[in-house]
């Protein structure tokens, strides 16, 4: 495994929008310098509610291993209570982050080993006037904040360039938002 390559694993909820902002965060990191960005959305059973995931893997150098991610160096989760039901952090490096979608503080989500970023997306979403439930935009200013590897500007301008005719201000909006509003433990 190469070193240089960073693995993300995202985890949603079909309908949630894991697989669009894995889809974006891929676009803004080639934006931004990263010459190799590959991107496996996993299709299946899923359906509207059911657990989903996606792997997305980025580096300043090409990547040619298309394998998909099982040592992730980060996971990303768009939804809390998703952490009842799968095992998001399953073979999360050690000293791995996670970056969560979830309503209370940072000290409600014990991870041993590993770090921690927490934004209540569901609420900063709601608060930039998308409908209840829309956290695919947000949960990539959380990413943004806990992670430093793309600045928030372009991922702004890639959310903005996703969401032509579909609200694209507010789905910016709830970016910086959870960006502004995202704890990060060690």
């Amino acid at each position: 495994m190469r070193k240089d390559i960073i693995e993300i694993r995202w985890h949603g909820r079909g309908g949630q929008g894991a697989i669009t902002a894995a889809k974006i965060v891929a676009n803004a990191a080639f934006v931004a310098g990263y010459k190799g960005v590959v991107m496996a959305p996993t299709f299946g059973t899923e359906r509207r509610g059911a657990p989903v995931f996606t792997s997305l893997k980025i580096s300043k150098a090409k990547i040619y291993d298309l394998s998909p991610i099982t040592t992730p160096d980060m996971v990303v989760v768009l939804d809390h209570t998703l952490l009842e039901e799968v095992n998001v952090v399953a073979g999360l490096k050690e000293n791995g982050l996670v970056v969560l979608n979830g309503p209370r503080p940072l000290a409600a989500y014990p991870f041993p080993g590993m770090r921690v970023a927490v934004s209540d997306v569901t609420k900063h979403a709601v608060e930039a006037g998308l409908p209840a439930g829309i956290v695919n935009s947000g949960i990539i200013g959380a990413f943004a904040k806990a992670t430093g590897l793309v600045d928030i500007d372009i991922l702004v301008q890639a959310i903005e360039k996703e969401f032509v005719g579909k609200k694209p201000e507010k789905n910016a909006k709830a970016a910086r938002i959870a960006f502004d509003n995202t704890d990060i433990g060690g």
